[in-house]
C-alpha cells in the first residue's frame, strides 16, 4: 500500500518471469555445486511475502576446510597470471553483469527486500562498476603506491551482510582477484540468491576452478572460515559485535584484516542550506533500502533556527513516499529483510517512545504478510536517547537541534561509531572547516550515500578498520610475500 499520497500511481510491476530461481542450490567449491558433507539445507524466503524461494546447502566446517583447499590450490596458477590476463577474467565478469543486470536486480529485490528502483539503479550499476575499475588496476599495481612488485596473500575469506549482498561481494571479491588471490567468500544466510548467480557468472565468464568460492551458511561457517589457519586475509562487513569477535580469533596471527561494522552517522543541516535539496538528501540518508545501510545518516542534527521549517518539510516528503510492493517501479520503502531484524527496529523505536521522544510516521496501511516497518521520524531527542546511541539499522530518523558549528561538530563525534557524515550548507569554507573536524570515514557534502569505486569507504572507533573502494581498497589484499603465497 502506498502512504498517502497526492498521486495515484497505478501498479508498476516488474516481471519475475526475467529469473529462473531453481528449487535447491548446492555450496560452489573448486568451480562445482556440491551438496554440503552434513547434508544441512536452510530455506531462502522473501521478506515482501515471507514465501520461500529455495532451498540452499548449509555449509559447515568440513566445506569450509574443502573450499579453502580448493583456493589454496587454484592460487598458485592464478596469482601467476600476468595482471593483464587476470583483467580479462574480471572485465568479462563485468560485462555479464550488465547483461545480466535485469534478472540480477529482480532476483536481488526478491531474497532481499528492497525496491526494484534501488537494485536496478544503484546496486547493480555499482557491482559492474567494481569489477571494471579493478580490472583497470590488475596490471598496474606497481604502481598503486604501495611498493615496486607488490604481492598477493593467498587465500582471502569474506563475510558479508544481507544489506547489500550483491555489491558487498563485488567490495570483496572484485579487488581480492585484481590482485592475484583467491577467494572464499560466505554470504548471509537471509540473502544467498545472489552470490549463487554469481558463482555461475564465475562459470560463464571461464574464470579458472577454486578462484572463487561461494558457501551459503551461518554464523559457524563464518566463524569456521575466519579462524582456519590456511587463510590469508580476512575481510568481513557486518555488525560491530562479530567484528570484535573477529578481531579477537586472528589476535596473534599474521592474517590481514579489515573490518566494515556498524554505523550512526549525523547529517548536519545549516541555516543556509537549501531545504528542499536537503529534505531530499535527509530521505537518501536514512530512508534508502530501508534506512538498513552501514552509514546511513541516522542521526538529524538541524540548526535551531531553521529546526521547525525542515522537520515539517521533512513530513511532507515523507507522506508522498509509497510503501509497498519491492518488485514495483513506483516503490520507494520496501520490506525489512527478516522477521528477527523487524523485532529488532520494533523494540529499539518502542524504547525511543518510553524514553519520552516524540514518535511520528506518516500515514500508512503495511501489507499483511511480509515484513515491514513505517518511516519513523523522532523529534525532542537528546545525546542520551536509546535512540541516538544506539545503530537500529531501519528506517527511523532522530532529530537533534544545535546552535553553533562547534556544537554540530561535539554532538555528531559523541557516538561510538564513526562511519559516515553529511553536511548541508552553502559555504564551500564551512565546509571544510566542519568535515576536517568530523571522526568519520566518509563526509559528504550537499548529498549522502553516493559511493563509487574509486572512493574509499571505511570507518573510524567501532565502525572498524581498513579502506574498501578506490587504490585504498587494493592494499588489504598486497604483501611483500612470497610468490607462492605462503605464510
Amino acid at each position: 500500500m502506498a502512504l498517502s499520497s497526492a498521486f495515484e500511481y497505478a501498479p508498476a510491476p516488474e516481471s519475475r518471469s526475467v529469473v529462473d530461481i531453481a528449487p535447491s542450490y548446492g555450496l560452489f567449491i573448486d568451480g562445482e555445486f556440491t551438496e554440503a558433507a552434513d547434508g544441512k539445507v536452510f530455506k531462502t524466503v522473501s521478506p515482501s511475502t515471507e514465501e520461500v524461494l529455495s532451498e540452499v546447502a548449509r555449509a559447515g566446517t568440513a566445506d569450509v576446510d574443502r573450499a579453502v583447499q580448493a583456493a589454496r590450490k587454484a592460487f598458485t596458477k592464478w596469482s601467476a597470471l600476468p595482471g593483464s590476463e587476470r583483467a580479462k577474467y574480471l572485465f568479462r565478469i563485468a560485462r555479464i553483469i550488465q547483461e545480466r543486470s535485469r534478472e540480477l536486480a529482480v532476483l536481488e529485490t526478491l531474497d532481499n527486500g528492497k525496491p526494484i528502483k534501488e537494485t536496478r539503479d544503484t546496486d547493480l550499476p555499482l557491482v559492474a562498476a567494481h569489477f571494471f575499475y579493478y580490472a583497470g588496476w590488475a596490471d598496474k599495481l606497481s604502481h598503486a603506491g604501495f611498493g615496486a612488485n607488490p604481492r598477493p596473500l593467498g587465500v582471502a575469506g569474506q563475510v558479508i551482510p544481507w544489506n547489500f549482498p550483491l555489491l558487498m561481494l563485488a567490495w570483496k571479491i572484485a579487488p581480492a582477484l585484481a590482485t592475484g588471490n583467491t577467494v572464499v567468500l560466505k554470504p548471509a544466510e537471509t540473502t544467498p540468491l545472489s552470490a549463487l548467480f554469481f558463482a555461475d557468472i564465475c562459470r560463464q565468464a571461464g574464470l579458472p576452478k577454486g578462484v572463487v568460492n561461494i558457501l551459503p551458511g551461518y554464523g559457524d561457517a563464518g566463524a569456521a572460515l575466519v579462524e582456519h589457519p590456511d587463510v590469508n586475509k580476512v575481510a568481513f562487513t557486518g555488525s560491530t559485535a562479530v567484528g570484535k569477535a573477529i578481531a579477537r580469533s586472528v589476535a596473534g596471527t599474521d592474517k590481514k584484516v579489515t573490518l566494515e561494522l556498524g554505523g550512526k552517522g549525523a547529517n548536519i543541516v545549516f541555516d543556509d542550506a537549501p531545504v528542499d535539496q536537503a529534505v531530499e538528501g535527509i530521505v537518501t540518508g536514512i530512508f534508502f533500502n530501508q534506512g538498513q545501510v552501514c552509514c546511513a545518516g541516522s542521526r538529524l542534527l538541524v540548526q535551531e533556527s531553521v529546526q521547525e521549517e525542515v522537520v515539517d518539510a521533512l513530513k511532507r516528503r515523507l507522506a508522498t513516499l509509497r510503501l509497498g510492493d519491492p518488485l514495483d517501479k513506483n516503490t520507494d520503502i520496501g520490506a525489512i529483510n527478516s522477521a528477527e531484524q523487524l523485532a529488532r527496529i520494533q523494540k529499539l523505536a518502542d524504547t525511543g517512545e518510553a524514553e519520552g521522544a516524540e514518535r511520528w510516521s506518516p500515514a500508512c496501511e503495511l501489507p499483511t504478510s511480509g515484513y515491514w516497518f513505517a518511516p519513523t521520524v523522532f523529534t525532542g531527542v537528546t545525546q542520551a536517547h536509546t535512540v541516538a546511541r544506539d545503530e537500529i539499522f531501519g528506517p527511523v530518523l532522530s532529530v537533534l537541534s544545535f546552535r553553533t558549528p562547534d556544537e554540530a561538530v561535539a554532538k555528531a563525534n559523541n557516538t561510538q561509531y564513526g562511519l559516515s557524515a553529511g553536511i548541508w550548507t552553502e559555504k564551500g569554507s564551512r565546509i571544510l572547516a566542519v568535515a576536517n573536524k568530523l571522526r568519520a570515514g566518509v563526509v559528504w557534502a550537499n548529498t549522502f550515500n553516493k559511493l563509487d569505486p574509486t572512493s574509499p569507504f571505511g570507518g573510524y572507533k567501532e565502525s572498524g578498520y581498513g579502506r574498501e573502494g578506490g587504490r585504498h581498497g587494493l592494499e588489504a589484499y598486497l604483501a611483500p610475500s612470497s610468490p607462492e603465497g605462503k605464510r
